[in-house]
């Protein structure tokens, strides 16, 4: 059962759903001079943003994850980072003035995981 589908139009009266494109990531190219360049498969979605609960805080604590940070509600699917199997690190771009702080946010941490939907923790980026 998809709650999310169910309670969104409610939220959504509070909190409206934006929309933001998703890079999601695809791997990397290697360039001449030896560096990684990072590839991309681009996406639209419609996403709701929110603060971090503190059960969320609690969850990233160990990440050591500095900077400005959210939680984002999307249907899709969107990886954080792994860096292990060197994949993942997923961006959402934001519409200049959606974010306050800024536009290009990656995604730390999947903090719920359904077939439907996911609760993601995003990390502003500097552009």
């Amino acid at each position: 059962m998809n709650l999310h589908g169910i309670v969104s139009g409610a939220i959504g009266t509070i909190n409206p759903f934006v929309l933001c494109t998703v890079k999601r990531s695809t791997g990397y190219t290697t360039s001449a001079d030896g560096t990684q360049v990072p590839q991309y498969a681009t996406f639209t979605a419609s996403v709701q943003v929110q603060a971090l609960s503190n059960d969320d805080l609690e969850q990233i604590d160990s990440l050591n994850i500095q900077g400005i940070k959210r939680a984002v509600y999307l249907s899709g699917e969107v990886e954080n980072i792994v860096r292990a199997a060197q994949e993942g690190g997923d961006l959402l771009i934001f519409p200049q003035g959606v974010m306050p702080e800024g536009t290009t946010w990656l995604c730390t941490h999947v903090l719920e995981q359904w077939p439907d939907w996911r609760k993601i923790a995003i990390v502003l980026q500097v552009t």
